[in-house]
């Protein structure tokens, strides 16, 4: 009896046949439904993408025929003595005021750049209205860059990019995580349909925004794919060239690296000195509290017009500049005049409000700069051993700045290098961007997006308050 007692209890015990198929294939159902959810996340990263990537290239289509169509404008009056600095100035002028009014009146986190309200989003510290942010990014980006402001496309396409992430994911219904990983999926394709550059644009997401949303293989594989779908969407229709079509350099003598590297800290120097100027000019228009947000488009819209009709290099967001520096074997001097001028712009542009960004502008302040400083080390120093190129080095120069304001030398030089198709200058461009943000951050800067999303905080948190 006791024999068949224990056997009945080991029977008893022993799982059937159904619970060991069911305890197996469990496992095997969660794997399959993490799977699904993988695929779907690549699916609608995709979509974001193509969305950006076609957003992206309707913003810069219609900024083009903007600033043509003004230019037309002015091209009819430039006989008359009055007319020719009259018509550009009214036009900037409104231009501006109705940038503005949108900003302020119907989506203030619109203004500037975007891109610490991106990064505050992903932190859970901001919302993100992206029914409002869309079309207020748009259309106010548009009217501003149309005026001639000294300021950037790629800051309203990484805005509106990680905009359209939060549509898709909202549309889809996606958890918070999954909804995360798209909007910086959107972030990554913005900036590489800005500059058609999606090795920057993942390299930004991975550099900039990594500590705001987990790491995890799908999510890279999510921004990756958004970049490229971004990019090819922007090469059907804009062509396949390099952004800043300029020479393609050879790698220049292994010497002339001690060269790049003292480019590197000037820059690294200019860097800091470029974010500390710019957090007080954005103190100082804040603090205009006498004066009506409207009538600050109004005066500074007015005063980029004149200046348009002035001297047209040193307004716009800096590819003709660009284009105007490498075509122009203008002196040494004349470039960083230009320089000068330029970066006072910048702060006054960039820091009354209105949307646009701030990766354009410094790319120019780079090249004048740097050409500039090349050129006049060569003719009264003579060392063409270490300066062979003044050209090469304002390449460098591009990615150095951009490396010591924002504090990302990775997304710097994968940005310079797909933006003039100048890979043989890798090695410079790494001595260079190094040394730049090594420098900035040895005299103490802050990346220029973590200071500016702490003032949005601090900004947002005043305002509940009152």
């Amino acid at each position: 009896m006791k024999k068949d007692s224990v056997g009945d209890s080991k029977d008893s015990t022993a799982p059937q046949p159904e619970e060991k198929n069911s305890s197996r294939l469990m496992p095997q159902a969660l794997l399959e439904a993490k799977q699904k959810l993988k695929i779907r996340l690549l699916l609608w990263a995709a979509l974001v993408g193509i969305l950006t990537g076609g957003v992206g290239t309707l913003f810069q289509v219609a900024v083009s025929q903007l600033i043509q169509g003004r230019e037309y404008l002015i091209q009819l009056v430039k006989n008359d003595a009055v007319l020719n600095w009259l018509v550009p100035t009214v036009l900037s002028a409104i231009m501006v005021y109705l940038a503005f009014g949108l900003m302020r009146r119907l989506a203030p986190e619109t203004g500037g750049s975007g891109i610490p309200q991106i990064e505050g989003f992903l932190d859970a510290l901001l919302p993100l209205r992206w029914q409002w942010v869309l079309p207020v990014k748009f259309l106010g980006g548009l009217l501003a860059l149309g005026s001639g402001m000294v300021l950037g496309r790629e800051g309203p396409t990484i805005q509106m990019g990680g905009s359209i992430g939060k549509m898709v994911g909202s549309y889809f219904r996606s958890s918070g995580e999954q909804i995360k990983i798209l909007v910086a999926a959107g972030a990554g394709a913005g900036l590489a349909s800005a500059f058609n550059a999606p090795l920057a644009g993942i390299l930004f997401v991975n550099e900039e925004m990594r500590p705001n949303f987990k790491d995890r293989i799908s999510s890279y594989r999510a921004v990756a794919l958004a970049s490229v779908m971004a990019t090819i969407v922007v090469r059907i229709f804009l062509g396949q060239g390099a952004d800043i079509k300029i020479t393609k350099f050879e790698a220049p003598p292994l010497v002339s690296l001690l060269g790049f590297a003292l480019l590197g800290i000037c820059l690294g120097i200019i860097g800091y000195v470029f974010n500390l100027c710019l957090f007080r000019t954005l103190d100082w228009f804040s603090n205009q509290r006498g004066l009506s947000y409207l009538v600050t488009g109004l005066y500074v819209g007015a005063a980029i017009g004149f200046l348009s009709w002035l001297y047209p290099p040193i307004i716009g967001g800096g590819d003709e500049t660009i284009f105007w520096a490498f075509r122009n074997e203008a002196p040494g001097y004349v470039l960083l005049s230009l320089f000068l001028l330029r970066f006072g712009l910048t702060m006054f542009c960039y820091g009354c409000g209105v949307p646009g960004g701030i990766f354009a502008p410094m790319l120019a302040l780079a090249t004048t700069f740097s050409m500039g400083a090349t050129q006049e080390v060569h003719d009264w120093f003579e060392f063409p051993f270490l300066l062979p190129e003044p050209d090469a080095f304002a390449v460098a120069g591009m990615g150095a700045l951009v490396a010591a304001t924002v504090r990302a030398p990775l997304t710097a030089i994968v940005l310079t290098i797909e933006m003039t198709d100048n890979y043989l200058l890798i090695l410079p461009l790494l001595v260079t961007c190094l040394t730049s943000t090594i420098t900035a951050h040895a005299l103490g800067g802050e990346p220029i997006y973590s200071v500016l999303l702490k003032r949005n905080l601090r900004r947002t948190q005043l305002e509940q308050s009152s």
